[in-house]
């Protein structure tokens, strides 16, 4: 319910007013002349503000003024049976939302009212986001309201003071590195390096000198002495990013720096001691690659001593407006735009969106917008078409198929509809599975398990 006062001399526009918007459910308070107007200013706050400009006394124009000073993101509207331009303008120039004249037709004002209200609404919402994001910003940059980033936030406080191993799962664009660098900066290791290595971005045959180092001589190329990743962390932490991606003799290697906490380089006898905190990340489901034999037993429970587990997006919807202005606010520092308002089309957009590459989708999504935008409001017009507007997959499926007179035969059809959608997410992701499941909806898992029931090739991990 929203509060508005309206500020007229005449009783009957005073009364039509006040009664119309009574029935549409707002609360309203009515001054008769621009005194009590900017007397009740000065006692509440309203979402909306109404005055007629030509008044005995204290005229709408100061009441607009008033106003303007005492809370700037409350719209005024103002109302004369003397409209001219002169009049609109100098109203406008002043922070009037809009104008209407007398007479006018209700149906008309409720148009301009509701936009109005709208955008109270949104200014107000805008607020409380900024509050909350200033008081979680932090160097890692996690964002997050929902029960379940709660949940993360309260987890990496408990292991950041720990030097304990801790394997964070998600899938991509979920915020793996971000949670690596909030633990990093919560520890007591704050002050010393941070590292990240792409397990699954580095050839077989250089990955081992990338972590440990080489000695000079040690190889073809290998002209000078290297410090590894592992030395160059000394003091602080580690992170070994798409760990499930990693060569099985790398895998072993990793163990024995793991369980020694020493380093030997490529083409080097002596061993050196390291002090590093490791924390691993994936994609990938970790236990399923142990009972196929992709990754090591022992290695896995070395690694996994603690796991966070960060949820997609689509399941945490509350969290969507929260990082739609965090990344408007970063994009148009970055653009050097004065771009500070998503419209409320453009939020329910997004809570419609499956977003099937969680927040790194959503931040390419704001900046795409930010940078289309000419004003200082992104709209539908700046996020790609048919964004959000696909039918709910909760509706009926009278859309999608007819049952026939003779009947059907009910598991060979959802067998087939099954492998339908299976080979187009495989298709879509280029014949990744993870992505694919990702797609889907569903776990890694349990797109393994489907894909051994039906008849679809051998797609890539």
């Amino acid at each position: 319910m929203s509060r508005i006062l309206v500020v007229d001399d005449e009783l009957s526009m005073r009364e039509l007013l006040e009664i119309f918007f009574i029935q549409h459910g707002h609360d309203v308070m009515v001054a008769s002349d621009g005194t009590q107007g900017v007397q009740a200013l000065t006692q509440h706050e309203f979402d909306l503000v109404i005055t007629d400009l030509r008044m005995p006394g204290t005229h709408g124009m100061i009441v607009l003024q008033r106003c303007r000073e005492l809370y700037p993101e409350t719209p005024v509207i103002v109302m004369t049976a003397y409209a001219s331009t002169e009049t609109a303008i100098q109203a406008m120039k002043v922070g009037a939302y809009d104008y209407f004249s007398k007479p006018f037709q209700l149906d008309a004002v409720k148009v301009v009212i509701d936009k109005a209200l709208e955008r109270r609404e949104l200014v107000k919402e805008n607020r409380v986001l900024r509050a909350e994001l200033e008081q979680q910003a932090k160097p890692s940059g996690l964002i997050g309201r929902s029960h379940a980033m709660k949940d993360v936030f309260s987890l990496i406080r408990r292991v950041a003071a720990t030097r304990t191993n801790v394997l964070i799962l998600g899938a991509s664009g979920t915020g793996k590195e971000l949670v690596a660098r909030a633990i990093h900066d919560q520890s007591d290791r704050a002050k010393n390096p941070f590292l990240v290595i792409n397990c699954a971005a580095i050839p077989e045959n250089l990955l081992e000198s990338e972590l440990f180092g080489h000695r000079k001589g040690a190889f073809t190329g290998a002209t000078v002495d290297k410090e590894g990743m592992f030395q160059a962390a000394h003091g602080g932490t580690l992170l070994l990013d798409e760990i499930g991606d990693m060569p099985p003799g790398m895998q072993a290697k990793l163990l024995r720096v793991l369980q020694e906490r020493k380093v030997k380089r490529v083409g080097d006898f002596e061993e050196v001691p390291v002090d590093v905190r490791v924390l691993a990340a994936t994609n990938s489901d970790l236990e399923e690659a142990v009972n196929d034999g992709r990754f090591r037993e022992d290695l896995f429970y070395r690694l996994n001593v603690i796991s966070v587990d960060l949820p997609p997006l689509r399941d945490r919807p509350s969290d969507i407006p929260l990082l739609a202005h965090h990344f408007l606010r970063k994009y148009t520092q970055e653009f050097g735009k004065r771009v500070d308002r998503i419209s409320p089309d453009v939020i329910q957009r997004l809570l419609r969106h499956g977003f099937s590459g969680n927040v790194r989708e959503l931040e390419n999504l704001i900046e795409r917008a930010v940078a289309l935008a000419e004003g200082t409001e992104i709209s539908l017009e700046h996020l790609p078409p048919g964004l959000g507007d696909m039918p709910s997959n909760t509706g009926s499926l009278d859309s999608l198929m007819e049952l026939p007179v003779g009947g059907l035969q009910l598991d060979a059809v959802i067998h087939q509809l099954e492998q339908h959608l299976i080979e187009k997410a495989l298709e879509r992701t280029g014949g990744r599975k993870k992505d694919a499941a990702s797609l889907l909806g569903i776990t890694f898992r349990s797109l393994r398990y489907r894909l051994d029931k039906i008849d679809v090739g051998d797609p890539k991990d």
